[in-house]
């Protein structure tokens, strides 16, 4: 009607379409700031302090536990990590940890069989074996056989064993076969590098590689050796008379907290190569 209001909102509704209150918006845009804030939440997590990853909370247990007198049962099975040489008394394995991150002196008086299988086993570990010796041949046979055409056991003359190279990816078990009187090595112990010597009987440098060698085993010896061998390791009576008494095969390894007397039992393989165990070359 003329001089009438002027036409206005209906109902309170803007715009005539319905839902379309002042300052919302359309139902489509509502929904995506919706949407926003949800992945805005998520993104900043509870607190709106940040989260990393941006994935969704997962669900929460409790922590495991255990009583302290029952992780005894949580023990695992592992035994040492090393060479297996031989058996012990109980027929259980006795196992020569050769390859360390230090330096490792081995001084063995005994037999070259032994020495040989010792070889072996420390190749088939992963070891590379580098021979100093002054009876090529002997060795020979076992250098060409070992590593399956690799050359992962090295014979040397006296005297010109060049640097290995050793690390913890590739250790060096260094044997120096040098008769009665080995000379000065030019190649010594080291990380990763451990350095066995072979001596057949107690010679007069004897005392003194055994009492800086970290492991020293001894085959059977004569009485009188036997007693001196007692005296320098500091083993009991018992101990160092049985060394006279030693079969072929079996070696007294001691080290200054330990005495063990361990049987090496060649495999089918080692005796093919090597023959049977014997203390006499």
């Amino acid at each position: 009607m003329p001089g009438g209001p002027a036409a206005g909102p209906v109902g309170g509704v803007s715009g005539g379409l319905p839902g379309a209150a002042s300052g919302g918006g359309t139902p489509s845009r509502r929904a995506a700031r919706t949407s926003e804030g949800g992945r805005a939440a998520r993104r900043t997590g509870r607190g709106g302090k940040p989260r990393l990853g941006f994935g969704l909370i997962g669900p929460r247990r409790d922590r495991h536990s255990a009583p302290l007198d029952q992780l005894g049962a949580l023990a695992l099975p592992v035994g040492d990590d090393g060479v297996v040489i031989g058996v012990d008394a109980e027929s259980r394995p006795a196992v020569l940890g050769i390859n360390r991150p230090s330096p490792y002196d081995i001084t063995l008086i005994g037999g070259l069989w032994t020495a040989q299988v010792l070889a072996l086993r420390a190749a088939a570990t992963g070891a590379r074996v580098a021979v100093e010796t002054g009876r090529a041949p002997a060795w020979t046979s076992l250098a060409q056989a070992a590593g399956g055409g690799q050359p992962c056991i090295t014979l040397h003359d006296v005297g010109r064993v060049p640097p290995q190279g050793a690390s913890a990816g590739s250790p060096v078990v260094v044997i120096r076969d040098c008769g009665m009187r080995p000379p000065r090595g030019r190649v010594v112990s080291a990380p990763w590098q451990s350095v066995v010597t072979l001596l057949p009987y107690l010679s007069p440098v004897a005392p003194r590689l055994l009492e800086k060698s970290s492991l020293v085993g001894v085959q059977r010896v004569s009485p009188d050796e036997a007693a001196q061998i007692g005296r320098i390791m500091g083993l009991q009576r018992a101990e160092w008379e049985a060394l006279s008494t030693l079969a072929d095969g079996v070696t007294l390894w001691c080290t200054p907290g330990d005495r063990q007397f361990v049987m090496t039992q060649a495999t089918d393989a080692e005796t093919g190569l090597l023959g049977g165990a014997r203390r006499m070359d």
